[in-house]
């Protein structure tokens, strides 16, 4: 792999495909991966809310690159620490542990940072066609 390429992230769970999980650990670090791939596992799908947990292990979002997400997005730190930058904003969010954080629809955004050791686990709800959510500040 050259310094250039990123590596693909691993999904270890498959909703489309019918899986189902009722119960877990978000702490379970099963399957072991490679470092410098990051897991993302789909733990609840259902109508327009999908919720996954992310296990980084020090990526972050290729140099130039914002994400654009049609859906809303609420992410919370389980673990680690972690840095977002929107685009729209002069400097970067850190987040620790217990931080979450509410993305909008197509608010450019971009991970600047996560923790290696401990891994960053997050926990992230996707919200497709929110309706103006009723969010605290």
């Amino acid at each position: 792999m050259t310094a250039n390429q990123q590596p693909q992230p691993i999904s270890v769970f498959n909703a489309e495909a019918g899986d189902v999980r009722v119960a877990g650990n978000l702490f379970d670090m099963t399957p072991r991966v490679p470092e410098d791939h990051e897991i993302f596992e789909t733990l609840l799908s259902h109508a327009n809310v999908r919720i996954e947990r992310i296990v980084s292990t020090g990526q972050v979002s290729p140099e130039g690159f914002w994400y654009d997400q049609s859906q809303a997005e609420w992410v919370f730190v389980v673990q680690g620490t972690a840095s977002v930058q929107f685009e729209d904003e002069r400097n970067a969010r850190d987040l620790k542990a217990g931080d979450y954080l509410y993305i909008a629809p197509h608010r450019r955004h971009r991970v600047q940072y996560t923790q290696t050791t401990p891994p960053t686990i997050w926990l992230a709800v996707h919200i497709e066609n929110p309706n103006k959510p009723q969010v605290s500040h």
